[in-house]
């Protein structure tokens, strides 16, 4: 479904990725293993079309993406959910999630808002208060909901877990596997990747902006121990 092909990313004179390639089939999680500022936000950013690629390509379901918009990205079925949850404070829960359908019909976001309040029961508790006055993992909870709103092809999870508590990353771990149940097909950034390999089929550990493992589950948990990344 998505394939990276020797990607490079740069900010200025700094290179954020330098050669990366990684690849996420239909149906699959996968996993990005690093410490902070090792590459992953760049990457999941350069999907999105947030920054511009300086080489490779990206290609989502055979199309390549180098000059194609964000919110065409989006249309081609591509949701994202960014580090530090970044809800719209003045709006509600609800105005929240359904702020992430702008584009498709009415009726099709509100069945698409039906569904994701089944998954996330947050969602219909917290209805109509402001999203400002959640807690961390109730925000990051809306954030996701948003992201899922439009029910994308590919789901792309920064940090999902960055500076939650043990039952928050309980909570969202619970409505992933709901989500992966329905088909999504998800590709997440972690530091902490403990809680994170529990969810997915495989893993790459990236490293100063250069992939440097990749394998399954089993394979990376033991490299992730060693390099301290759990």
């Amino acid at each position: 479904m998505l394939t990276i092909e020797n990607l490079g990313v740069r900010y200025g004179g700094i290179e954020a990725l330098h050669d990366v390639s990684i690849e996420v089939k239909r149906g699959e999680s996968v996993l990005l293993v690093g410490s902070n500022g090792a590459g992953k936000s760049s990457l999941i950013n350069s999907v999105v079309g947030l920054v511009p690629t300086a080489a490779g390509r990206i290609v989502f379901n055979g199309k390549d993406l180098v000059g194609v918009s964000c919110p065409a990205r989006a249309r081609l079925g591509i949701g994202y959910s960014p580090e530090g949850r970044r809800v719209f404070s003045s709006l509600t829960v609800t105005e929240n999630v359904l702020a992430g359908t702008t584009g498709i019909p009415i009726a099709k976001a509100m069945a698409n808002l039906e569904w994701i309040q089944k998954i996330f029961p947050l969602l219909v508790e917290r209805a109509d208060q402001p999203a400002n006055q959640l807690s961390g993992g109730q925000q990051q909870i809306v954030a996701i909901a948003r992201a899922a709103s439009t029910m994308p092809k590919l789901l792309l999870l920064d940090e999902p877990f960055l500076g939650l508590a043990p039952v928050w990353i309980g909570h969202i771990s619970d409505a992933i596997r709901e989500l992966q149940r329905r088909g999504t097909t998800i590709l997440m950034t972690e530091q902490m990747a403990r809680p994170a390999l529990k969810l997915v089929d495989r893993a790459y550990v990236i490293r100063n902006g250069e992939v440097r493992r990749s394998g399954t589950v089993d394979e990376i948990r033991d490299i992730a121990l060693a390099e301290e990344y759990l």
